[in-house]
């Protein structure tokens, strides 16, 4: 018997469709999957059901891009611990973090197949008191919860809207060639996530250095659903529907501190899993080939450069 959420009809359709999903074949894939996990000795992981068919649905049901991307996933869960360790929503930092709200899930979608939507106002933290690592810490930690709970995100998808406004060169001068790789293959290379569109407003000239090396990392299908609107929250409507904005936003999903909450409640209420994912990642002594290590990874050897923004 197969432990996965049942899909409304039109998720199922879409799942058919776009990610090439045969429900009578799903034990049988499942099985296929992880035949291979045990021949991975070197990859230790959650094995439930659910878990493993966000990667099935994330890369189409192709299992060569199945067993690159789960490799991938739990390789950097290893090598880059600031990032993927560490992770207890009560954790006094951790939880300060998370009360940044700096990218939060907007609670609506646009009908019952649509993706997801996310708000990130990197503008929102104190860089005094919080680095980017820990801010994007959280948002792994809201990935995986999104992954755990919502088949609109596994299914159709997320997009992002940016909003620049409250950024500084504080912010900026946390980032550096390395840790943008970094984010980048995290969500673009190990995440069976798919990601279907950016969208940046109130992006100050002093983000461009960072923007550009994002999208140096980024691979070319990505490169196209980047969208820069300017100051322009007309031309952001155009794009986003208005109504699935916070109130802030001249929409009706309620405020961003109701959003925000709502996303502190349920991080909290999966804190075992959080706890139990810790002992996941890659053991290299037991992989098959050639170990993988930073420099391998990330180009790197120590230490990090910092941006060099005028």
């Amino acid at each position: 018997m197969v432990n996965v959420r049942p899909l409304n009809d039109e998720l199922q359709k879409k799942a058919i469709k776009e990610l090439n999903e045969d429900p009578e074949r799903i034990p049988k894939d499942l099985e296929t999957f992880r035949e291979w996990i045990k021949k991975s000795p070197h990859i230790k992981c959650f094995d439930d059901d659910q878990f493993l068919i966000n990667f099935l649905r994330g890369c189409k049901f192709s299992m060569e891009r199945v067993k690159q991307k789960f490799d991938l996933y739990h390789t950097l869960k290893t090598h880059i611990p600031e990032l993927t360790r560490n992770r207890d929503p009560l954790d006094e930092k951790v939880l300060g973090a998370i009360r940044q709200a700096v990218g939060i899930p907007l609670p609506h979608t646009d009908g019952p197949d649509g993706p997801r939507y996310f708000l990130v106002r990197p503008g929102n933290y104190n860089p005094s008191e919080y680095s980017i690592t820990d801010i994007i810490k959280v948002s792994t930690m809201i990935n995986d919860l999104m992954m755990l709970e919502d088949d609109n995100f596994v299914i159709a998808g997320s997009i992002g809207i940016l909003d620049f406004t409250g950024t500084s060169m504080s912010h900026f001068l946390q980032f550096n060639p390395t840790f943008i790789k970094q984010m980048t293959m995290i969500q673009q290379d190990a995440n069976p996530i798919r990601q279907k569109g950016s969208h940046f407003v109130n992006m100050p000239s002093i983000a461009l250095t960072v923007f550009n090396i994002f999208q140096s990392f980024t691979n070319e299908k990505n490169k196209k659903r980047v969208f820069v609107h300017g100051h322009d929250m007309e031309s952001l409507y155009k794009s986003i529907p208005r109504k699935l904005l916070p109130k802030e936003y001249g929409g009706e999903a309620g405020t961003i501190e109701e959003i925000a909450k709502d996303v502190e409640k349920r991080l909290i209420a999966r804190r075992d899993f959080f706890l139990e994912d810790e002992k996941f990642g890659v053991d290299e002594k037991k992989r098959v080939g050639r170990p993988k290590n930073p420099e391998s990874l990330f180009g790197i050897e120590g230490s990090f450069r910092q941006l060099a923004i005028d």
